[in-house]
């Protein structure tokens, strides 16, 4: 077995950026993370986490675009997007050591950072102020989450897509149409007529 790379001190600057932006972490728990931390690559297209198995690691997204999504029978459905300086993971997979119900593939080629869930702890157990990091991440992506469900939750299509240019305004040009429309939870068709509408209001002076 190859041994994993680890990044370069000047590489992971945006992780301790975003890290520091929740709680500052401090020098110790700096090194310790730099000694933890390896990389990942996945090709446009590729699994990062497949139905069925357990979440072994957190990423962040250095460079890239992942999804997340679940099958229901031969349809995929979209459940979220995460790009470059955001976390990704089997969330419920990854804190309880179970396997996922859902899938994580590349959207773009991407570059990841990781660090296993053993490493992890032992930061969190060695280091109690990095649990303050941990918690306000966690508080984070279950705001996000609840956005996410707020928009699926709607009834109205228009109202669906103005949501989610306001809340992902990087990804509306980004992501192909297939995948924003089963993340809305409405048809391709339905996606097209509202952009159509939302491009022809932007144009009436």
């Amino acid at each position: 077995m190859n041994p994993k790379k680890q990044p370069a001190r000047e590489d992971l600057i945006p992780l301790w950026q975003m890290l520091n932006s929740f709680h500052p972490i401090g020098k110790g728990i700096e090194l310790h993370l730099l000694k933890s931390i390896y990389c990942s690559s996945i090709p446009k297209g590729k699994y990062l986490l497949r139905n069925g198995e357990v979440s072994d690691s957190l990423y962040f997204i250095r460079k890239g675009l992942m999804r997340g999504f679940i099958k229901e029978e031969n349809k995929e459905i979209t459940t979220w997007f995460a790009m470059e300086n955001e976390m990704v993971s089997g969330i419920r997979s990854f804190l309880l050591q179970v396997e996922t119900v859902e899938n994580i593939q590349a959207v773009e080629d991407s570059e990841l950072f990781a660090i296993s869930y053993a490493d992890l702890n032992k930061i969190y157990e060695k280091y109690p102020s990095f649990n303050i990091t941990g918690r306000k991440i966690t508080e984070f992506h279950y705001t996000s989450a609840e956005n996410r469900a707020y928009i699926t939750r709607l009834h109205d299509a228009e109202r669906k897509y103005a949501l989610f240019q306001e809340f992902y305004p990087q990804l509306v040009n980004r992501v192909q149409l297939t995948y924003v429309a089963s993340f809305l939870g409405i048809t391709i068709e339905t996606l097209s007529r509202v952009r159509a509408k939302t491009s022809a209001r932007k144009k009436t002076p």
